[in-house]
């Protein structure tokens, strides 16, 4: 019998039971499998497991997530980016409720899941499913994520990590002035990611507040 190690980062109680729930089902189908699991809800737990020096075969992972007590992982993506460098063989399925292909993409480009899956698609069998998929050494993406990716093959759009921390400051109203203490950047250089958001975002001509709107209803904040 081959036991996974499995560690659950997600701080819904509801999502984190489904989880834990497909992978005993799976278990109890399959004599040769077996999976070891663990749960944390913040950041800084989970940082604690992915730095731990021990291995770890599938991560669950929510993007939705309270910052890290010093500030440095906003939120699940700057953990999966961190898991990439920490523990390259494991296996990462997010599972998340946005849709919206900006962040998708993102997702995509700065860590690569195994498993993406919406929230909104997937029912239980559908969960067994992709974890079995994963853990057999395929990708699976749910459907919504297959759309957009359908769509948006050609798709460069791409926000990193300061990307993300200067649209975190300007969302919790953060001076100009300011931001060189949190951003590694001059004042001029964080002006200019500014306008390069803006671009992006197709927002030249309109405030840092309607920047910051957008940002959220995309799921960057």
């Amino acid at each position: 019998m081959h036991t996974y190690t499995v560690l659950i980062i997600d701080d819904h109680p509801i999502i984190a039971d489904a989880y834990k729930s497909a992978l005993l089902k799976i278990a109890s189908e399959n004599s040769t499998i077996d999976f070891s699991i663990e749960m944390v809800t913040t950041c800084d737990a989970a940082l604690e497991k992915i730095r731990g020096k021990q291995p770890i075969d599938l991560i669950f992972l929510d993007m939705k997530l309270p910052k890290s007590s010093d500030g440095q992982f906003l939120s699940g993506e700057d953990l999966g980016i961190e898991i990439r460098k920490q523990l390259s063989d494991a296996k990462i399925i997010v599972a998340t409720t946005y849709n919206d292909n900006y962040r998708v993409n993102n997702i995509l480009k700065s860590f690569n899941p195994e498993g993406f899956l919406i929230k909104n698609d997937i029912a239980p069998s559908d969960l067994i499913t992709a974890i079995e998929t994963v853990v057999e050494g395929t990708p699976y993406y749910s459907k919504t994520v297959l759309k957009l990716l359908r769509s948006h093959m050609n798709n460069d759009f791409f926000l990193d990590k300061i990307d993300r921390q200067l649209l975190y400051e300007l969302s919790i109203g953060a001076k100009m002035v300011d931001l060189p203490k949190t951003i590694p950047m001059s004042i001029g250089g964080i002006e200019r990611r500014k306008r390069q958001l803006k671009e992006i975002f197709d927002i030249q001509k309109e405030s840092d507040k309607v920047l910051v709107e957008l940002a959220k209803d995309k799921g960057f904040i």
